[in-house]
């Protein structure tokens, strides 16, 4: 029998969809990937000299993302993780600290980075900052979404897969609270604060 703790987590979760309303499909979300997965391989599958890159995966919302992402590249790469946070309130993040920093040497390196979203851009313009200083000869962007804030983000990425609305968001990698990150479609949920 389940404990009462669990079942108040069942509760919750289901909660959170019971207004929610569908923002894309699980068609378009694998279209998305779909995209990113043709840029990618243009530019390292088809580009004489391509370099071999270094891919690294920003855990832990990246995971979907990351797993059926790699399975479409179609060129030679080493793969990686990186675990990045943000310690401050539970809504506004605060100073970055990596948990995880890559194995791999980067130095000389052509570097793929791999999130499930682009927000307001602070992490990965960190991630790509502290990427280069560690002699990255680039580091590329690769997001499976990018949200619309209605105002310039710190970086910009360079291959996206879908455009978000400002709302807040589950599926795909995606959680509210660490619910729903299995979703395999895109939902916006109402929040206490309104978002």
């Amino acid at each position: 029998m389940p404990s009462s703790d669990s079942l108040s987590h069942r509760t919750k979760a289901q909660a959170l969809l019971s207004d929610a309303e569908q923002i894309f499909d699980a068609a378009a979300v694998q279209q998305a990937v779909d995209k990113v997965a043709q840029q990618l391989n243009q530019r390292f599958n088809q580009e004489a000299g391509a370099a071999f890159p270094l891919v690294l995966g920003v855990m832990g919302g990246a995971v979907v993302f990351c797993g059926q992402l790699l399975t479409r590249l179609k060129f030679p790469l080493e793969f990686d993780y990186i675990h990045v946070t943000r310690y401050g309130s539970k809504d506004h993040g605060g100073k970055i600290e990596w948990k995880v920093e890559p194995r791999a040497d980067v130095r000389g390196r052509t570097v793929i980075v791999l999130d499930d979203i682009l927000d307001e851009g602070e992490t990965l313009a960190h991630v790509k900052e502290r990427l280069l200083e560690m002699g990255a000869d680039e580091v590329l962007l690769a997001v499976f979404a990018d949200k619309d804030i209605g105002k310039t983000k710190p970086v910009a990425p360079d291959y996206t897969g879908l455009v978000l609305p400002n709302k807040f968001v589950v599926g795909y990698g995606m959680d509210a609270y660490g619910y729903w990150r299995n979703l395999p479609d895109i939902w916006a949920i109402k929040t206490t604060s309104g978002g």
